[in-house]
């Protein structure tokens, strides 16, 4: 897959077979259009392009764009669009001015004169353009002035997967890693740098790797236990996730620990992704040490008989 990060560096194609979206998680509902994508392109010996943007454009425009959370980091976006076999990923620069372009300014600018657009395919309720003002209605008839083909996914095909970022945002928010998992087609996960805590797992037999994660936007599910795997120097690992606040050792700040089953290695500093399999119980505050070992004890057994 070839990776564009402005418009002018995209090379204008014979055969482009196009479509536009944020592509936050790449989940059922994104991987469903790009399947058609794929399936036009090969029909018509043709080229499939993603058109995304970075920032969301949330973060850009949106009053509340500070507590806006994502299911995918840009690098993590560009991995899971390779993983689908598309052939050109041009990501736009999203910028106030950009988010002023009329649709007709959009289309004429990106996909005619850019990338020279033969096809372009789009979900039932895709806007774009200043005040999302471009639709499937608006390119249709349009559509032979603009010289190319629109196809829009149909609703029944998309609703009948009940799938939306948002959902899955909600679902992970709630701890109901569930139905998250299953909407995305794959477990969630997120990535940061091992870094040192208190060190206090070290006391009670269970040393944890704390896991820092760099993108303030990245969402980081509801506070809990969580079966996961981990992978940390090429190798995976199993494992047990703490999310929170760590009450019963009056812990400051929120935090993402994880003990590694069978593992002693020092691996402060290294990158460590983690992927959450399935939640297991909440936080809570426990009546000394001695319960919250018990309590981890279980919670072992239980992310355990999860993943083996």
């Amino acid at each position: 897959m070839k990776v564009y990060h402005e418009i002018a560096d995209f090379q204008k194609l014979p055969n482009a077979i196009v479509t536009i979206g944020t592509f936050d998680g790449v989940h059922l509902g994104h991987q469903k259009i790009l399947a058609r994508l794929q399936e036009m392109a090969a029909a018509e010996n043709g080229q499939t392009v993603v058109v995304t943007f970075w920032p969301h454009p949330r973060m850009v425009v949106s009053q509340d764009s500070q507590n806006l959370r994502l299911l995918s980091t840009i690098d993590e976006k560009i991995e899971l669009l390779r993983e689908q076999g598309i052939h050109h990923l041009l990501i736009i620069p999203f910028t106030r001015a950009f988010s002023e372009l009329s649709s007709e300014e959009f289309v004429q600018t990106v996909l005619i004169n850019a990338i020279g657009t033969q096809k372009l395919v789009i979900g039932y309720d895709h806007h774009f353009g200043r005040n999302r003002e471009g639709s499937f209605e608006h390119l249709q008839q349009n559509a032979t002035r603009y010289g190319f083909v629109i196809e829009e996914i149909p609703r029944q095909e998309i609703d009948s997967l009940t799938i939306s970022s948002t959902k899955i945002r909600q679902s992970l928010s709630n701890g109901d890693t569930h139905t998250a998992n299953e909407l995305l087609g794959k477990n969630y996960t997120f990535s940061g740098v091992i870094v040192k805590g208190r060190q206090l797992g070290r006391t009670i037999g269970y040393p944890t790797a704390n896991v820092h994660v760099l993108e303030p936007y990245k969402l980081i599910p509801a506070d809990g236990v969580y079966a996961t795997r981990v992978s940390v120097r090429g190798q995976t690992h199993d494992g047990v996730m703490s999310i929170g606040f760590r009450p019963t050792v009056n812990g400051i700040g929120r935090t993402q620990e994880v003990y590694i089953f069978d593992f002693q290695e020092d691996i402060y500093g290294e990158k460590m992704t983690v992927e959450i399999v399935a939640y297991i119980r909440p936080e809570l505050k426990f009546d000394g040490l001695d319960a919250l070992i018990k309590a981890i004890e279980a919670d072992c057994e239980a992310a355990l008989k999860i993943l083996r």
